[in-house]
């Protein structure tokens, strides 16, 4: 096998890996950058699980289906008469593949003039940094490398008692390729992915049952925002069944049974259609030879430190495949980060101030530690609060639901959380997490001047009602 060298490889081509690639090459490094996602069609692009089945179709698909849901059920409260509303799916899923489509493009395009050199083949790391490519012909090549970065993503977690036919029973990529709505859908797991997929489907018609196996509504909110957003999405017709563990569905000519025990006791529902929406396990089967060094865990992570060194020379791991949460925009930075420290730059990342997003309506964000965790931790802290109920904004958009929370240490005022529950919530977040990179207190978001009318005046009042000083709510 012939053997061409490089600098840098990097196996994956999703959020972390790409950029991981651009930036190597971007400080002058030669860089490869091996990639296998195969569509459905049989076609390859780069982008990965986010780009191609996870982040941006799933949020072109609840814009549109939140523009739907408003068209026949806000707008004539701002004065629009509309003479009935039709749906056409094939057309709002022809929207979503060319978004697609665009992006995935786009990386080449920047591979090409990053001087990456893209290669849609298989990777699995060899040992003294080499790296084997598989054609789709059965041909095999070597790559050297200086240093090679994995970042090989993810793959939703399948249940024994639901296994995916790819038909009936989907997992989330599925759940995006629907030709019609389904009259009667399940989702098991009502997490981020699960919450926002069955959104989707409510507003396009569908009735949407989660099964939740855990007793706790989002647990990893922080309460306060919970329990607004369960309060939310009840009113919109989302059924969401907390404490139900599914012990067995089955597809059948008609539809999917499903068997659940809850509170005691045993129940059985029935659904057109079922999506399993339980996590996700990283990418790590086959990808690293016995000769390469690198340690795994129990759960296929590739152990790393704080900076994504595994336990091999040379060698790092990006993104979904090592510890930590399974965003994208994690995995962006840490392929970043890898690149830098690689070029010989002082990098870093922290991790105490990854913002995470849930994109229902309204929409959840959060950054930082929910105020049960700071006192878990024995810090003494202040909470103010505001409702979006009282924002200008909010009420002129017709979205005046949720609230905004922000924790700070009672001493030293420095912000520890911010938990949003309300519209663009994922925007809006990015403030508190530039706040909190800054070690920014309280009263520095107080003294901070906000334009009027906006949403961003909730994060004002939510600071100044941490000192009961809120103006446009009463302090309490």
């Amino acid at each position: 096998m012939s053997e061409q060298q490089f600098d840098v490889v990097v196996i994956g081509g999703g959020p972390a890996g790409y950029p991981a690639a651009i930036r190597a090459a971007q400080l002058g490094l030669s860089v490869a950058c091996v990639d296998d996602w195969l569509n459905a069609d049989g076609t390859r692009q780069f982008g990965g699980t986010c780009l191609n089945v996870g982040c941006i179709p799933s949020k072109a698909l609840l814009e549109s289906s939140e523009l739907f849901h408003r068209a026949g059920s806000e707008f004539a409260a701002h004065g629009i008469a509309l003479d009935g509303v039709a749906l056409d799916l094939d057309a709002m899923q022809g929207r979503k593949q060319r978004i697609v489509k665009q992006l995935t493009a786009g990386i080449e395009a920047l591979f090409k003039s990053a001087g990456v050199t893209a290669i849609k083949s298989r990777g699995r790391l060899l040992g003294e940094n080499r790296v084997e490519v598989a054609g789709d012909d059965g041909s095999k090549r070597v790559l050297g490398a200086g240093h090679v970065v994995l970042a090989t993503g993810s793959t939703p977690v399948e249940l024994s008692v639901a296994p995916f036919d790819g038909k009936r029973i989907v997992d989330s990529a599925g759940a995006l390729e629907f030709s019609e709505v389904p009259e009667r859908l399940g989702v098991i797991g009502a997490g981020v992915i699960g919450l926002e997929l069955g959104s989707v489907w409510r507003r396009l018609g569908s009735e949407v049952v989660l099964l939740e196996a855990l007793d706790t509504f989002l647990p990893m909110v922080d309460e306060d925002v919970a329990r607004d957003a369960l309060k939310q999405f009840k009113r919109q017709g989302l059924d969401i069944r907390l404490g139900a563990r599914v012990t067995r569905a089955k597809a059948v000519r008609d539809g999917v049974t499903v068997n659940y025990e809850a509170g005691g006791k045993k129940e059985r529902v029935k659904f057109d259609k079922l999506i399993v929406c339980v996590g996700r396990r990283p990418v790590t089967d086959g990808l690293l030879a016995p000769e390469a060094g690198v340690d795994v865990d129990g759960k296929g992570f590739i152990v790393v430190d704080e900076s994504c060194r595994t336990s091999a020379a040379n060698v790092w791991a990006v993104g979904d495949v090592v510890r930590g949460p399974m965003l994208a925009h994690k995995g962006t930075e840490e392929g970043v980060m890898a690149a830098e420290l690689i070029a010989g730059h002082v990098a870093e990342m922290n991790y105490a101030t990854i913002p995470s997003v849930i994109y229902t309506a309204p929409e959840i964000a959060w950054v930082g530690q929910t105020e049960a965790e700071v006192r878990e931790n024995g810090r003494d802290c202040k909470v103010g609060t505001f409702p979006f109920s009282a924002n200008g904004r909010a009420k002129a958009l017709h979205q005046d639901a949720g609230l905004v929370k922000l924790i700070a240490d009672r001493e030293y005022d420095e912000i520890l959380g911010l938990h949003i529950v309300g519209p663009m919530a994922g925007e809006l977040v990015a403030e508190a997490v530039l706040a909190m990179e800054f070690s920014a207190s309280a009263e520095d978001l107080q003294r901070t001047i906000h334009a009027h009318p906006t949403l961003t005046e909730a994060l004002h009042e939510a600071a100044l009602a941490a000192d009961k000083r809120a103006i446009h709510a009463l302090n309490r």
